[in-house]
């Protein structure tokens, strides 16, 4: 298995599809293109946009554990792969194995943002950021990359400052397959972060890795994303819907390809963006021509009378 696959799927001893059944000394073989074709080739396409967080590889080994767990009750109940029902999985999920006493069932996303911060609103916020001198220099930030765009908390705070480059007397920021042009004042917040001193901390840790834009407590550990998230709010930037109002401004003006390689979000996340700002767009003109025909009709009306 190459180095990088090693590292996504959480650690240097092989591919976790390749690691025996928890009731069984074999590898299941079904498990293998589950790993290769589903997980691992979701988590290179990841990785090749945007840092691989550890959380990401423990998430990785748990489903192939859950996986293997479930291959391994098929056996057990003598029962084919392709014969498996839903009251099957309800019998496996009573068994509670080790990776199964919790299910959780996630809410269908909507395909539509509930909560949009207004243009004026995010434009004060941004302002803010950019010019506020009593606000720290990481919410400054932070807030500034959310409100201009759009990117999520867990992006963030995995930033590296070797993101961040000069070239031509401009600074962009990789965030994506193509790197961004900041405007200047948000260049100057990223490379005083890049640049200021590391605090010293009571427990040696490894400093030749990247280093973080938005340390955490932990060293060689980013900032928690609830904690960025709870530091925003406190300074007045909720921060779901003002990714929504930035992500919503840019698909106004960009083309849905464009978006997913600057932001490094998927083709059909900025496929849906660019579809609902165009349509609100196009209410929003149906609607004024709607009036302006309605006040022009009213206009006829007072003179003939």
């Amino acid at each position: 298995m190459p180095r990088a696959e090693s590292r996504q799927a959480g650690g240097g001893r092989g591919p976790p599809g390749a690691s025996a059944s928890p009731r069984h000394g074999s590898v299941h073989p079904p498990s293998r293109p589950f790993l290769h074709w589903f997980l691992l080739r979701r988590a290179r396409s990841r990785a090749a946009v945007r840092r691989f967080p550890a959380s990401a590889g423990r998430d990785l080994r748990r489903r192939i554990l859950i996986a293997l767990d479930l291959l391994a009750w098929l056996d057990e109940q003598e029962l084919a792969l392709g014969e498996l029902r839903q009251d099957d999985i309800d019998r496996w999920l009573e068994a509670g194995g080790s990776q199964t006493r919790k299910l959780t069932v996630p809410v269908i996303p909507r395909q539509e943002p509930a909560d949009l911060l207004g243009d004026d609103e995010r434009w004060q916020l941004l302002q803010k950021c950019l010019t506020d001198e009593a606000m720290p220099v990481d919410v400054r930030a932070a807030g500034a990359l959310t409100l201009l765009f759009g990117l999520p908390s867990e992006r963030i705070r995995n930033l590296t400052a070797d993101q961040v480059a000069l070239k031509d007397q401009h600074t962009y920021l990789a965030a994506g397959r193509h790197p961004i042009l900041l405007p200047p004042r948000l260049a100057g917040l990223l490379q005083r972060l890049a640049t200021r001193p590391r605090e010293r901390l009571m427990i040696s840790h490894d400093r030749r890795g990247p280093r973080l834009l938005f340390p955490g407590r932990v060293p060689g550990q980013p900032i928690a994303s609830h904690a960025l998230t709870t530091r925003l709010n406190r300074h007045g930037i909720s921060v779901r819907p003002a990714r929504n109002g930035a992500l919503a401004a840019l698909a106004a003006d960009l083309p849905a390809a464009i978006l997913a390689d600057l932001l490094g979000m998927h083709v059909n996340t900025a496929v849906r963006w660019v579809t609902y700002a165009r349509r609100d767009w196009a209410d929003y003109l149906a609607a004024r021509a709607e009036d302006q025909k309605t006040n022009k009709e009213k206009g006829n009306s007072a003179r003939s009378e």
